[in-house]
């Protein structure tokens, strides 16, 4: 079989060399589009349902919500297993699937079945995490000012860093940790309350009622339409303190006059500090399963451009860790091992035979093998 091999291949050196050519620019081609990784992906088909309760102990989410979703979950087709994380004011049940299932065929099965799970009055909806996996963290970055505060950074990343690296193609989510999350407080007085005859629910139902806008339909005159629109929507402090939550005798009686209103935060969960230099708000760019590292994190350094530029002067953006990095680390390392390859090959081959072309003609046979690889 070698032997006809051998005199096929003489006999039709320009096929021979037709086909080494074609196998070449294929190899280049499908190397230059080849997805490339440090590692393999190897985490199971799985979606996370998160739900958020902020005055539900672990043990009540526990009885309340995590089991009625786990519960609501069974029979999925292609379901593999579950798993679930209860804990003060959230719950995370974690749905695994057999492999070869597609992810959004699964996220629409527990989309439909999220659907009739019934929660307690007040807790929100169950919500899907991002389509990416434990692996999918490509970007990290931090935002860091000598002159503001952690709400005005934390500020930034959430409504001008994070729209922007979202809209990168294969982006699935960017995450914040670290700094304030900025929200308006309404701090009753009970004894205030209490003087004007009011309860905590009417102060809640005050507030709800007066933050929104609303349609009036429309007026026509002289042929054309006006339209009638009442607006409510808070703006600031002084807004909130001037809504009226209801009147006795004709004079009104305002949030201002039972609470205290100021900016505040969200209960923290968590802190970053870098390069010693204090806290700092850390950034997190997750990829969407199956794309292209190099791709992705690619157009994220090209989205942050865009970020430095919207970001005032005095606050800075640095990249901690690029994916990108680790796998052209590890290309480097398979480069090397092919041309010292190659090297000592065709240094033996000489060593034996005496024969410089005999070794290359050997050596010649690693990219080629490397380029059919690439190629299947």
């Amino acid at each position: 079989m070698a032997d006809a091999l051998i005199r096929f291949s003489l006999r039709n050196r320009f096929a021979v060399l037709l086909i080494t050519a074609i196998v070449i620019g294929l190899g280049l081609n499908s190397a230059l589009h080849l997805p490339l990784d440090a590692y393999p992906d190897i985490t199971p088909v799985q979606v996370q349902i998160n739900t958020v309760a902020p005055e539900l102990s672990a043990e009540a989410v526990e009885r309340l919500i995590t089991f009625p979703v786990e519960y609501g979950l069974g029979g999925l087709k292609g379901l593999a297993g579950l798993r679930s994380n209860s804990k003060f004011g959230m719950s995370q049940v974690i749905a695994t699937f057999e492999d070869g299932t597609d992810i959004y065929f699964a996220r629409q099965q527990i989309n439909e079945r999220l659907g009739e799970v019934r929660l307690p009055i007040g807790v929100e909806r169950p919500v899907m995490g991002p389509v990416a996996t434990a692996l999918g963290e490509v970007y990290h970055f931090t935002l860091a000012s000598a002159n503001r505060d952690l709400t005005e950074l934390r500020t930034l990343q959430d409504w001008v860093v994070r729209p922007r690296l979202r809209r990168v193609p294969g982006v699935a989510e960017v995450n914040a940790w670290g700094g304030l999350a900025k929200q308006f407080e309404v701090l009753a007085d009970p004894n205030r309350l209490a003087e004007y005859g009011l309860t905590l629910d009417e102060l809640i139902s005050a507030l709800k009622e007066n933050n929104q806008d609303v349609g009036g339909g429309y007026i026509e005159q002289a042929g054309a339409l006006s339209l009638v629109q009442g607006l409510g929507r808070v703006r600031s402090v002084s807004d909130l303190e001037s809504i009226v939550i209801k009147a006795q005798n004709g004079v009104p009686i305002r949030v201002r006059d039972v609470a205290r209103v100021h900016v505040g935060h969200a209960i923290r969960r968590g802190a970053v500090t870098a390069d010693g230099r204090g806290e700092v708000v850390l950034g997190i760019a997750y990829m969407r399963m199956g794309e292209n590292t190099r791709d992705v994190t690619h157009g994220l350094d090209l989205a942050m451009e865009d970020v430095r530029r919207a970001l005032p002067a005095d606050v800075t953006v640095d990249v901690m860790y690029r994916r990108t990095d680790l796998v052209d680390h590890v290309l480097r390392t398979v480069e090397r091992n092919l041309y010292e390859g190659a090297v000592l090959v065709i240094a033996v081959l000489f060593a034996f035979l005496g024969n410089l072309r005999a070794g290359l003609i050997v050596a010649s046979a690693i990219p080629l093998s490397l380029l059919f690889a690439v190629t299947m």
